[in-house]
């Protein structure tokens, strides 16, 4: 059997071998940070096959390439709600109806497959309801 070593690949492999397997890391542990550092390899790989450096160069241009990346990533994502995971903030402003009447201040909506209780003035089961806002489990509504 054959071993081929990562200089016989040539720089240019190398670095495009290096960014798939970063690419590939980022699918098995979820990120959103080595897939930017993949593209930085590949981009580097790219380069070197058009314009032959010293492998010094290399090293700096995927160090630029990577925090270059990462930081138009990060910048790009500033203000922007992150709508997995956000639990019941992703429901504030959306609008539902009523599983359960809203008697006594408390009622039922179900979102999905989840039944959320809601607090808020007296309506009928059915009733276009609006999530304005969370207090602890509760969401609190307005008729919409």
């Amino acid at each position: 059997m054959i071993v081929v070593g990562v200089t016989a690949l040539g720089p240019v492999w190398t670095w495009i071998l290096i960014g798939l397997v970063l690419m590939g890391a980022e699918l098995a542990i979820s990120g959103v940070f080595l897939v930017w550092l993949g593209t930085a390899a590949m981009v580097t790989g790219l380069e070197v096959a058009v314009v032959p450096m010293p492998w010094q160069a290399q090293i700096v241009l995927f160090a630029v390439l990577s925090v270059g990346l990462v930081v138009l990533a990060q910048k790009r994502m500033t203000g922007r709600p992150n709508s997995l995971n956000r639990g019941a903030q992703g429901l504030i402003g959306r609008e539902f109806h009523l599983d359960a009447a809203i008697a006594n201040g408390l009622g039922r909506i179900r979102v999905n497959d989840t039944l959320w209780r809601v607090s808020g003035p007296d309506a009928p089961a059915g009733t276009r309801i609006r999530v304005t806002g969370i207090d602890g489990t509760v969401l609190t509504v307005t008729t919409a």
